[in-house]
């Protein structure tokens, strides 16, 4: 972990980065999208967080990657139960920010066809703070977490 690492600043409740904590599972971090300017975040958007930092998908050990693998799919079939989008696409671009993170999408029903994948979020209904909290309060259920929490809002966490 380096000083100037956004993603672990953000774990610490510090820095730049913010969004509502999901949960914290085997050896991730879970969070939904935070608000743009206008206070309202594309709903289910979720970005997941190696608690270590690793700065590639390749950096992450055999086990990571494998409790990676099926913390996607828990989530993945959590957010089709809750929001009930098309398809859910999951994505590890790696160029703004060197520490491992995954994002984890929703494209909803009335998304128009022309649109590419990867601006799916663009058409995503846009949600407020009470309303990401809400479905983050859902999603955590459906993994079996209690941690209630938002990073950048408020930094209790448990550990």
């Amino acid at each position: 972990m380096t000083e100037e690492c956004q993603i672990c600043a953000k774990h610490r409740g510090e820095g730049p980065l913010s969004g509502e904590l999901v949960a914290r599972l085997d050896g991730f971090w879970i969070y939904h999208a935070p608000s743009g300017e206008d206070g309202l975040a594309p709903l289910g958007y979720l970005f997941i967080e190696s608690d270590r930092h690793a700065p590639h998908l390749d950096d992450l050990s055999d086990e990571e990657s494998a409790a990676l693998g099926r913390l996607r799919t828990r989530l993945a079939r959590a957010l089709r139960a809750e929001v009930g989008p098309e398809h859910v696409f999951a994505a590890v671009v790696g160029r703004g920010v060197s520490h491992f993170h995954e994002h984890l999408f929703a494209r909803f029903l009335d998304t128009p066809q022309d649109v590419p994948w990867q601006r799916s979020d663009e058409f995503a209904p846009r949600a407020d703070r009470g309303t990401v909290a809400d479905l983050a309060t859902r999603l955590r259920r459906r993994l079996g977490e209690s941690t209630t929490s938002s990073v950048g809002q408020s930094s209790a966490l448990e550990e």
